[in-house]
């Protein structure tokens, strides 16, 4: 590990980060795809996995990562809450870390955004043992960027940066619905 300094005291440079987002508030994909962004603006080249999400979701992040030639797998079938068969929800959840594990491992990425994989490993469609694994093997100069509730221990601990979003006050609350541009 190289050696930097700041100020007086000296600073690690690692190889990759991981980045967790955890919390009940609102921001935690958003400041994720903040990062998606910034990374394709340094010439990395970005991978997105999002887990819960379905193909019908029509989102602005998607949107730009499609014009910007970001690859994006959204690989869930929605809300685990709406979902007529768990089964097969738990399945694309499975096959979902499967493709994400390949990318973390491929080389091919210095940035992997893993959108909502929390509940892949809450809801125990992945044991957090094997994502820890992943990440842990994943291809040197491949930066991780977890997002999702409850983010298990283990992965906290794993993570070098974890930032945990508190709900204070959303406009949900009132009734208000998810709005275009703001939401999604």
């Amino acid at each position: 590990m190289n050696l930097a300094t700041s100020g007086s005291a000296p600073m690690a440079l690692a190889d990759s980060l991981v980045l967790v987002n955890t919390g009940h508030g609102k921001g935690k994909s958003s400041a994720a795809f903040g990062v998606m962004c910034r990374g394709w603006a340094r010439g990395w080249n970005v991978g997105v996995v999002q887990f819960v999400k379905g193909g019908g979701w029509k989102t602005g992040e998607r949107k730009l990562a499609d014009h910007l030639g970001i690859e994006w797998h959204t690989l869930g079938d929605g809300f685990t809450w709406e979902s007529t068969d768990l089964d097969a929800t738990a399945a694309k959840g499975l096959h979902a870390w499967e493709v994400a594990r390949s990318m973390l491992s491929s080389g091919a990425f210095q940035l992997l955004i893993l959108d909502e994989l929390t509940y892949a490993v809450n809801y125990c469609w992945v044991p957090v043992e094997e994502v820890l694994r992943g990440i842990r093997e994943r291809a040197p100069k491949t930066n991780v960027v977890v997002t999702g509730r409850d983010a298990p221990p283990e992965l906290v601990e794993l993570a070098d940066t974890v930032t945990e979003m508190r709900k204070v006050k959303h406009a949900y609350d009132r009734g208000v619905k998810a709005r275009k541009g703001i939401e999604y």
